[in-house]
């Protein structure tokens, strides 16, 4: 798995969904995710490996504080990024799509410079 938008995705899902449902199951990001059940199994245990997530005996799966890390990132960088497309006249489904590739590729100083000049699209 590559780590940059693979691992952000799932971990990025990871986090939504605990912020939504408190408990996440595999199931839960295959269906978020539109992947197949043995696609995300065979994630969970690379980031399991990873030490991004843990999975307990009932199937949760959390978040270790390096996934959360990520996560939360990746999710800011999705909102505000989506956020600055529809402030820039284009529609949300296709700010949505479009954040979602540029989250993974953008450079760290591009990023700062980014969020430093669209804090008040997070309002």
């Amino acid at each position: 798995m590559k780590r940059l938008e693979s691992q952000e995705d799932y971990l990025e899902k990871i986090l939504q969904l605990s912020q939504k449902n408190g408990v996440v199951h595999a199931i839960d990001i295959a269906r978020g995710l539109s992947f197949s059940k043995p696609s995300v199994s065979i994630a969970m245990n690379k980031l399991k490996d990873a030490n991004y997530i843990e999975i307990n005996p009932k199937g949760e799966i959390t978040l270790t504080p390096s996934g959360l890390v990520i996560a939360e990132k990746t999710l800011e960088k999705h909102v505000i990024l989506t956020n600055m497309l529809v402030y820039l006249g284009v529609d949300e489904e296709t700010a949505k799509e479009d954040a979602c590739r540029m989250e993974h590729d953008i450079s760290d100083k591009s990023w700062e410079a980014i969020k430093k000049h669209t804090e008040f699209l997070k309002k």
